[in-house]
């Protein structure tokens, strides 16, 4: 199939790569020139403009998946429908909120263009284990695309169509609301072993244990032993944790259903203090966390 992949960042690139192994064809596209010239040398063909690609899918509808910024989705939402044809497809794979989703669904289709939505799990380990979709839109037209969710999947991801335009979003919500309040009680735990009663305790020593045989034994708590033995102190982490925004939407969606979340509200808590200058051992496992799944920047205590 051919596919343009706009948003080149850690996740879009690997995605890229992903597409052109398995085949497909590949256009990228991203606002910053540098990140063009980086995909391009990792053999990405690229365009310069939105123009291009519509002239490069010829007469055919074109497939725009999206890897950007929720923020940055509605202004790039608007620039697409002015110049993609009728029965193009616009795919948002990033963590843009569910509502506003449901939104671009019904403003895409003014403009005879279908709009999918795609909860894409996996981070930068993705590109060599597969990535987990969760899947929203018209199910036809999910069931076109399907070539492309499983060439992302392979060889140990999933896809799955889960209902109507933002149910994907909706449960990438859901998961990355989880992902907060796991990350937190990681992080609480291997706080308590640092400042307990044991001094100077193999921390990383305690994360391998726990990942031979432990009911606790799961990919977060993998990458906490990685962070450990490379930096048993966590020296130079400063512990500022971003908040992000999906356990934010979660936490509204849950008042407006009654659904009490008070572990995943702590957990938000903690990263908001944390953005304040509220640091500990736990917000550097988090910062450290961030960084191992998702490439995300640490700041530098």
């Amino acid at each position: 199939m051919k596919i343009a992949l706009v948003g080149l960042g850690k996740m879009g690139s690997q995605m890229a790569v992903r597409f052109i192994k398995h085949k497909h064809e590949v256009i990228g596209f991203d606002a910053e020139q540098s990140i063009l010239q980086v995909a391009e040398q990792a053999g990405v063909h690229t365009a310069h403009s939105r123009d291009e690609i519509v002239t490069w899918f010829g007469a055919e509808p074109a497939i725009v998946w999206l890897m950007i910024p929720a923020g940055v989705v509605p202004a790039e939402l608007d620039k697409w429908l002015k110049v993609l044809p009728e029965g193009s497809v616009i795919i948002d794979g990033g963590n843009s909120d569910f509502r506003q989703t449901i939104g671009h669904a019904e403003r895409a289709q003014l403009h005879s263009v279908h709009f999918v939505d795609v909860g894409t799990s996996g981070g930068i380990m993705g590109l060599e284990n597969g990535f987990s979709l969760m899947i929203g839109g018209n199910a036809d037209i999910v069931k076109t695309l399907e070539p492309l969710f499983l060439s992302l999947a392979r060889p140990h991801g999933a896809y799955q169509h889960f209902g109507p335009s933002g149910a994907g979003h909706y449960i990438k919500m859901a998961h990355n609301a989880i992902e907060y309040g796991m990350m937190e009680s990681l992080a609480e735990g291997y706080h308590l072993l640092h400042d307990g009663p044991f001094k100077d305790l193999d921390l990383a020593g305690v994360a391998q244990i726990w990942q031979h045989g432990s009911v606790i034994d799961s990919k977060l708590n993998s990458l906490v032993a990685v962070a450990l033995h490379e930096n048993p102190k966590l020296n130079g982490v400063d512990g500022y944790v971003a908040e992000s925004g999906e356990a934010r939407w979660a936490l509204e969606v849950a008042k407006d259903q009654n659904v009490p979340m008070p572990a995943i509200q702590s957990a938000l808590d903690v990263r908001v203090a944390s953005e304040g200058g509220t640091t500990n051992f736990a917000t550097k496992i988090l910062a450290e966390l961030r960084n191992k799944f998702g490439g995300h920047t640490i700041n530098k205590g």
